[in-house]
């Protein structure tokens, strides 16, 4: 017969031959690409032969086999789980935290059969696969029935969902198996099947995935089987239940046993009768654990004849002679493959490890931060070895931490594990996104070096942006009305703002724009127009408050009045800064002299002007703005030349700021307290503690309204 022949063409014969052949090559193609990770045919005539075959079944219905292939893409709904009842229970581990739990253990098993001469004892050790337990019982060699562990006495009956898995065989392979077997193992997703699904979700506004484990187990319970089998999960069979007949003499031999017949098992299982062997296999394992492919939380420890395993027995719930050592809940070993640097919205330069994903206290951990250079280089902020001295390099093999909440970090590294040819990792010391230099200055408290490093590009720095833009149109700065947070970060992302100029110039692109701002949703030619008309009213903004808006670091309101004050006009202040930057000592000494102005403010004004990025952005945005000139108007008539005075309550009239900015161009002095050497009290509504204390203390109370009156400003 030609296997090319049209099924419908087949006769009953010929096609129970074919559907067999098929039946063989696609088994054996499945082994080799889920259990061997070798594919020996190529998609498309695997395709072709799992369509083919389940044609000659929907041609000959009477041919469907028990251990129907078709089955795995899926099969009809059902409603619920029944239950299953197990007739061996399953039940669970007592565990292990550490060496001596694992030494004790060894050692009780030791002791309970001391009287049994020249006996020795011999333990297997295995992964323990972070998974969803289930009983698979097989009856003449037929997968029959499929249950989780439930309560360890009754479990869900989801056979049909265990039937989509490929690694649960239909039919099992070899001979000596019993009439009646029921293997039992961990249901699991890979970590490369995980991130696929998670990604999909996510493309498709679906839920959120957490961890491989729990995705498992939600798939393995869908009502519909053809759900669980788009999630291609895996399983591993490492013990059994109830048995016909025995099927070893020993653990190691049944698992492997399992394994010729058909199942996958783990191939780091081994057998020792050394406790040093047991905890290093442990040791070894936890190495792997972020390269094998899937979630482990442990290793499995059991005593390796059957025989003495019954006369050792159980106590509660779990056996004797099993146990569990765990991995530390909040800790993982991994490999970090890349190191990349994040600038945040302050310019901090954040150094990230890009990991290979691991769970880690129920989360897939697959980055973490570095926090600065000094981290990575192996010194704490003091200067002191943190991690023995080790620095962190790329390619390193490290165990990350996750305590609740807290962002993963790196706490160690496995000197032994480092790739001979790896090199210190080199901090950046310009930005990655703009080009800038990026400094460490001094921290004002401790006299050293600031452990984090900061790019200076602060007005072109994309990564700060929107940010800036935000302060720079905020309240204090140039507070202009119709233009907040939600638009500049609108704004920002079309395209129409990226730096300061720009918004000088939205009325004149809009103007040659094809998509107008009054046709944007949200807007309409009155908004745009009240909007366009609140900008230009900015054109000329009082000095001190343009200083401010430059969002110089270091610099706040109360520290740029004191430049507008000192300097009188931008140009001047600028220039000034421009010269220190330069290394002009008279020009450094002059701006350090200011009152009020330190040492960290002046490094951070004369890296600020002196970045060429940042002078281009300044330029542009002088051709659309000209700041006024700061004027102090102290005269011999002044109400309130050289006096301290206090604003409290909700101003009115006036912000806070301007409030503050108004009194010291007139000579006053502004405190934030009354005391008393306080000359007068500006009190609004709702004037609380400090009105009561300037009125035991005998100072001058008087409203906003006299404030202006007084000054002369009404």
């Amino acid at each position: 017969m030609s296997i090319d022949l049209p099924v419908d063409e087949l006769s009953l014969e010929d096609a129970k031959s074919e559907l067999d052949r098929l039946h063989r090559l696609i088994e054996k193609a499945d082994r080799a690409y889920y259990q061997d990770d070798a594919p020996d045919i190529s998609d498309a005539e695997y395709d072709a032969a799992r369509r083919r075959y389940m044609e000659i079944e929907t041609r000959f219905p009477e041919l469907r086999r028990a251990d129907s292939l078709s089955e795995r893409v899926g099969a009809a709904p059902v409603d619920g789980f029944a239950k299953v009842r197990h007739a061996v229970p399953m039940l669970s581990l007592g565990n292990a935290f550490d060496d001596a739990d694992v030494a004790d253990f060894v050692q009780r098993g030791r002791k309970f059969f001391e009287r049994d001469k020249n006996l020795e004892l011999a333990f297997t050790a295995e992964p323990k696969i972070d998974g969803l337990s289930a009983s698979l019982r097989y009856e003449n060699g037929i997968f029959v029935r499929g249950a989780t562990r439930g309560d360890g006495t009754e479990g869900e009956d989801i056979t049909e969902n265990l039937k989509t898995i490929a690694d649960v065989p239909k039919k099992l392979s070899g001979a000596g198996w019993p009439d009646v077997l029921e293997v039992r193992g961990e249901v699991y997703m890979t970590h490369a099947d995980f991130a696929a699904l998670k990604k999909r979700s996510a493309e498709e506004g679906g839920q959120d995935y957490v961890n491989p484990r729990n995705t498992a187990a939600g798939s393995l319970r869908q009502k519909d089987p053809s759900v669980t089998a788009k999630r291609n999960l895996k399983f591993f069979a490492y013990a059994w239940g109830q048995v016909s007949a025995p099927i070893a003499d020993t653990q190691y031999e049944a698992v492997q046993r399992l394994g010729e017949w058909g199942f996958v098992i783990n191939p780091l299982m081994i057998r020792t009768t050394s406790v040093e062997d047991l905890l290093g296999h442990y040791r070894s394992i936890e190495e792997q654990r972020a390269t094998l492919g899937y979630d482990i939380d442990g290793v499995v420890y059991k005593l390796d004849r059957l025989d003495l395993q019954q006369r050792w027995g159980f106590v509660a719930r779990a056996p004797r002679w099993a146990i569990a050592h765990k991995f530390p809940a909040e800790q993982a070993t991994t490999i970090l493959h890349k190191i990349d640097i994040q600038v945040g919205r302050t310019g901090t330069l954040t150094p990230v490890a890009r990991l290979q994903p691991v769970t880690v206290g129920g989360v897939v951990v697959e980055n973490a931060t570095l926090h600065n250079e000094d981290y990575i280089a192996g010194r704490d902020s003091f200067g002191a070895e943190i991690r023995e001295g080790y620095d962190i390099r790329e390619g390193d093999t490290v165990i990350v931490q996750r305590a609740g909440d807290v962002i993963p970090q790196i706490v160690a590294v496995v000197p032994d594990k480092r790739p001979a040819q790896s090199k210190p990792f080199e901090f950046p010391h310009v930005c990655p996104e703009c080009g800038s230099e990026a400094v460490r200055e001094v921290n004002p408290k401790t006299g050293k070096l600031d452990a984090r490093r900061r790019c200076t590009g602060e007005l072109i720095c994309p990564a700060q942006a929107v940010e800036n833009l935000k302060h720079f149109v905020s309240r204090n700065a140039l507070d202009i009305d119709g233009l907040g947070d939600k638009q500049i970060a609108a704004f920002h992302a079309e395209g129409r703002i990226r730096e300061p100029a720009d918004i000088f110039r939205l009325a004149e692109e809009d103007t040659r724009s094809l998509k107008k701002l009054k046709d944007q949703e949200g807007w309409g030619e009155t908004s745009a127009k009240k909007l366009f008309a609140a900008i230009d009213a900015r054109r000329e903004p009082e000095l001190d408050r343009f200083i401010f808006a430059l969002g110089i670091r270091h610099v706040g309101e109360s520290t740029a009045a004191l430049f507008a004050k000192t300097f009188s006009n931008f140009e001047a202040f600028r220039e000034m800064a421009f010269r220190a930057g330069k290394g002009d000592a008279e020009a450094y000494n002059t701006l350090l002299g200011i009152d009020g102005v330190g040492d960290t403010v002046v490094q951070s004004v004369t890296g600020f002007f002196a970045n060429e990025r940042n002078e281009k952005a300044i330029d542009a945005l002088l051709a659309e703005v000209k700041p006024k000139d700061y004027v102090v108007s102290i005269s011999a008539d002044s109400a309130v030349a050289g006096k301290t005075v206090v604003f409290t309550g909700s101003l009115e009239r006036m912000s806070r700021t301007e409030a503050k900015a108004m009194a010291e161009r007139l000579g006053a002095k502004v405190s934030g307290s009354v005391s008393a050497k306080t000359d007068l009290v500006v009190a609004g509504p709702g004037a609380g503690s400090k009105l009561k204390q300037a009125e035991s203390l005998g100072v001058e109370v008087i409203s906003e309204d006299e404030w202006f009156e007084r000054t002369g400003q009404a």
